[in-house]
């Protein structure tokens, strides 16, 4: 087999890699436009929507170019892009109330948003982010009560920029969001947003108190224990009727972290839901030993050591003595 410079294997190998090379350089051409284009409105609508549809491609660019691409750096750094992703932002604010959101609307400026998205996940862009206070422009969205399609993924979209910050365990994160009003905000959506926005929203609550400093502001005051706990227990009697093995296994994790502290764990022997104390969700977790285990503990935790275990079937049977 001929593998010499000349026609052989090598030679196709050769082609196949400039070709490769020659590609990615073309798209990320393609994104440094698109991300040029947000600058300008007449264009910025087609460049939002191509650049967060294909944001993990652009990203996946970095490993097949001599400078490093990256998509989050790029829109931090090229000028009035930032901006323009803000301006997109507060364009809507007056149709938040009364309810006017349309679905193009609520598109539009998602796009928007999954670009921030971005920006708060990349270890580069994290802080400059959080510095400029640019989460504290999502907030009115996580505000509204409008349960229709529109809102709602406005709010998990917000949510994702938030749960993007505090998905790296970082105390400057935690303590920069609870200077502001987060935590009454997700409790909200907690309360009445979609499965799926309920979730993100006890993700990031349960990112705060595994913090330290998280854990310390919520059992600071019994206020702020039992505004939390209350959301958690209402949670909880919901899944009774509609179970959701993701949504519970994020409350039990916030139960479990909340009894880590003397004073909250003492509170939890009163109000912790009967429903996390015997077989209500046996089905529910039957394929989840993690949160299984989790939720033992946190019954050991609250109940004392005499806790024992009994039954089968997939699920241990948390009894007292």
């Amino acid at each position: 087999m001929n593998t010499g410079a000349f026609g052989g294997p090598g030679s196709s190998s050769s082609s196949s890699a400039v070709g490769g090379s020659v590609n990615k350089d073309r798209k990320m051409q393609s994104a440094e436009q698109l991300v040029l284009d947000l600058s300008n409105p007449d264009v910025r609508e087609n460049a939002l929507l191509e650049l967060s549809k294909n944001k993990e491609l652009f990203q996946d660019l970095a490993p097949f170019v001599w400078n490093s691409f990256d998509l989050a750096p790029l829109l931090w750094n090229s000028f009035g892009t930032i901006a323009a992703l803000l301006q997109e932002i507060v364009s809507i604010y007056p149709v938040l109330s009364p309810p006017n959101l349309t679905p193009v609307q609520s598109n539009r400026v998602c796009n928007a948003l999954a670009l921030l998205q971005c920006v708060a996940s990349h270890p580069d862009t994290r802080m400059l982010f959080l510095n400029a206070h640019i989460p504290l422009y999502l907030y009115p969205f996580l505000n509204t009560t409008s349960k229709s399609r529109p809102f709602e993924y406005l709010r998990l979209t917000s949510l994702g920029v938030i749960g993007a910050l505090v998905k790296v365990d970082d105390t400057e994160v935690i303590s920069f969001l609870l200077s502001t009003e987060i935590i009454p905000l997700c409790l909200r959506t907690m309360e009445m947003g979609s499965e799926l926005s309920k979730t993100v929203a006890t993700f990031i609550v349960q990112k705060i108190l595994l913090d330290d400093v998280g854990l310390d502001y919520i059992c600071t005051t019994a206020e702020r224990f039992f505004a939390v706990g209350r959301v958690l227990a209402n949670m909880v009697a919901a899944l009774a009727e509609q179970p959701s093995s993701r949504l519970l296994k994020h409350i039990i994790r916030c139960y479990l972290r909340l009894s880590d502290n003397p004073r909250a764990c003492d509170a939890l022997r009163s109000c912790l839901p009967d429903m996390l104390r015997d077989n209500t969700f046996s089905s529910c977790l039957r394929e989840d030993p993690t949160t299984r285990r989790w939720l033992q503990q946190l019954l050991i935790n609250v109940q004392g050591p005499r806790v024992t275990l009994q039954g089968g079937g997939g699920f241990e049977h948390l009894m007292v003595n």
